[in-house]
Parts: C-alpha cells; sequence; structure tokens
C-alpha cells in the first residue's frame, strides 16, 4: 500500500516535487481502470439498446420457449407414470350396471379382469422399476413407453381391438394368426388331440349326475351355456383339476410360448351347448394369442374375430387375439351335442423373450 501525502511539509518545499516510483505505477494502473470501466460502460449500454431495439413480439417468444423448456426438463426428469385414466375409467359406465361387454363381473379380488384396482399404472410401473433394479433397464422401452401412455393408448384404440387391462405398443395387430405364428407348440397340441380328448370325455360323464360337477364353473351368457375346466387361471395351477388331468397338464409343460407365471396366462376346456351365444367382448390384453384345439365341432358353430367368422375343425388349432372384439356361438341341434375346444394363451410371437421375463415379473399372481 502507497501512502501519498495531501500537502508538502516545510522541508518537501525546498526540493522538487516528485513522486515515488511506486506512486506512478499505482496512478496508470488507476488510468486504465477507469478507461475499462468507460468500455464495460459502453458494452452496457449498447446491450441495453439493442434490447430495446428488439420486437416484443420476438422477446414474449423467447420467453415462453423458455418456460416450456424448463417445464420439459422438470416433467421428464421426474420419470413418472401420466395421469392417464386406467382401466377404471374405460369401465366406469358400466360400472353402474354392473355389465361389462354382456358379462356379469364377478368383481372378485383375484380377477385381474373384473376387479377394477385404483392407480393401476402407478403399480405397474412401481413393478416395472422393482423388475430393472434387479436385472436391467435393456429391452424395457416398449413395456415402459407401454405402461407410461397406457390410458392413452387405451383410449385411443379402434372399438376394434380395445384390450381391458394392458396394451403392448408396436405389435402387429390382426384378428387371427397362422399356424407357423407358434408352430412348434401348435403341432405339439394337435399330436395329443386323443389325449386331450379322452381325459375330457372322463370329465364330462359327470355331467349326467349333477348339474355342475366339481371342478366346473359357469360362465355369464345372453343364452345357453357356457362351462369351463381350468387347469390354469391367471396363471394359477388349480391342482385338484390338474390331478384329473394329468397327461394334458404334463403336455403344457412341453409347450415353449405358454404363458405360464402371468395373470394373463389360462388353459382350460370350454364347453358351449347347443343354443349358446357368447356376447361381444374384449380380452385383458394384446400380448398374447389365444390358442384353442377343436376337441368336438358340430357344425353351425362360429367363432368371429375383429368381424372375421372362422370355423373349429378336430384336431386342429386355431389362433386368435382376443385383445379383438370377438364372440362365439352354437347354433347346432341339440342332438349334435356341445361345442369343445382346449383352450391355451401362447406368447404373441412379436414380444421379445427378454419382455417375456419382464412381463411375467409384473404380472405375476398375487403382486
Amino acid at each position: 500500500m502507497v501512502w501519498v501525502p495531501l500537502s508538502p511539509t516545510s522541508s518537501d518545499r525546498r526540493a522538487p516535487l516528485r513522486a515515488p516510483r511506486t506512486t506512478t505505477m499505482s496512478l496508470e494502473w488507476l488510468m486504465d481502470w477507469s478507461w475499462s470501466l468507460d468500455g464495460l460502460r459502453d458494452f452496457i449500454a449498447t446491450g441495453i439498446q439493442s434490447f430495446r431495439d428488439c420486437d416484443a413480439t420476438a422477446l414474449v417468444a423467447v420467453a415462453c420457449l423458455l418456460v416450456l423448456f424448463v417445464w420439459y426438463c422438470y416433467h421428464v426428469g421426474r420419470e413418472q407414470p401420466r395421469a392417464y385414466a386406467t382401466v377404471n375409467a374405460l369401465m366406469q359406465s358400466a360400472e353402474a350396471n354392473g355389465v361389462q361387454n354382456g358379462f356379469v363381473y364377478c368383481q372378485s379380488p383375484e380377477c385381474v379382469r373384473c376387479s377394477h384396482h385404483d392407480g393401476l399404472n402407478q403399480k405397474l410401473y412401481h413393478n416395472l422399476q422393482e423388475y430393472a433394479k434387479r436385472y436391467s433397464w435393456s429391452g424395457m422401452g416398449r413395456i415402459h413407453k407401454g405402461i407410461r401412455e397406457q390410458g392413452r393408448y387405451l383410449n385411443s384404440r379402434p372399438s376394434i381391438q380395445k384390450p381391458e387391462v394392458f396394451f403392448l405398443p408396436d405389435l402387429p395387430t390382426t384378428p387371427y394368426f397362422s399356424r407357423d405364428a407358434q408352430k412348434h407348440d401348435v403341432e405339439l397340441l394337435e399330436r395329443n388331440f386323443q389325449t386331450i380328448l379322452c381325459e375330457f370325455e372322463t370329465l364330462y360323464k359327470a355331467f349326467s349326475n349333477c348339474s355342475l360337477p366339481q371342478g366346473w364353473k359357469m360362465n355369464s351368457t345372453p343364452s345357453g351355456e357356457w362351462f369351463t375346466f381350468y387347469l390354469v387361471n391367471q396363471g394359477m395351477c388349480v391342482p385338484r383339476n390338474c390331478r384329473r388331468c394329468p397327461r394334458t397338464y404334463r403336455l403344457l409343460g412341453s409347450l415353449r410360448t405358454c404363458i405360464g407365471n402371468n395373470v394373463f396366462g389360462n388353459a382350460c376346456i370350454s364347453v358351449l351347448s347347443p343354443g349358446t351365444v357368447i356376447a361381444e367382448h374384449y380380452g385383458p390384453t394384446n400380448i398374447r394369442i389365444r390358442c384353442h384345439l377343436g376337441l368336438k365341432t358340430p357344425s353351425n358353430c362360429e367363432l368371429v374375430v375383429g368381424g372375421e367368422p372362422q370355423c373349429w375343425a378336430e384336431g386342429r388349432c386355431l389362433l386368435f387375439d382376443d385383445s379383438f372384439l370377438h364372440t362365439a356361438f352354437h347354433e347346432g341341434a341339440p342332438e349334435e351335442g356341445p361345442r369343445v375346444v382346449f383352450m391355451v394363451d401362447l406368447w404373441h410371437p412379436n414380444v421379445a423373450a427378454a419382455e417375456r421375463q419382464a412381463l411375467d415379473f409384473i404380472f405375476a399372481p398375487g403382486r
């Protein structure tokens, strides 16, 4: 620090006034600093004038874009599923009457389609996050997209295809599939046609003794009677029924694409008595294809999926996507007997192996 006297002393008057060298350097630095401040002042003034000259509309537009960008960053950073309507919204109007697509819903908490869970999307997202923590996010893009946008997908689907619980985007959509879609499993089922038919006939003898034998369920229909005998019901094995059809149950373990530990997986014998009509309805998801192996197929029996009719044939498999609007009927004569198929749910051929594993985790029974 350099101190410069404000006024010279008496001794200083005798000699010429000369500032020390350090004082001269400080004065030069102050002059340079003054010039720098002038430059900064000019720069700020120029910026303010440029700002004033700008079009007010352009400034408003830039401000709006900035606000939108900040909002977008915040929204994406949260990584939470969007608050779209869940499956509850799809069923809201039907709840008043307790009927959806011609079916009286059972309201059972175990039924993935009939029970109306609050916050379904959030629950699915939580299950997906738990799976990713244990394993990996690799290959989960389509599932993550489907869960995050679930309400929008379900509400925007055309009326011909509206799965009631879960829609996986970017899957090819068609009412029926060729036999080659799951060739191995189709051929295996057809080779074991006689085995399955024999076990069904043993079961069906019990109908002569009582109206609804043990293990069978009666489903709601506008007319006629529709019975089912489940070996696997929404991913859960039915032990008592499986013991009565041991060879058919073992056969399920040999299928490569059978949906097992998943609420969307079923395997059952389905019986339509003459004069029965199943009301049009949608299945719960598009991640599966439903396989019907014809066991008994009288005349005047049809399956209609997405407006396209098909007939069953004994010993042959029929593959279809039950997330399409579909119905079935048996208009044959009473003496022709019932229409009987063995029904099993298989994976959609375009659902990858990693996605199948994740979906089994997310939709595991009881989760």
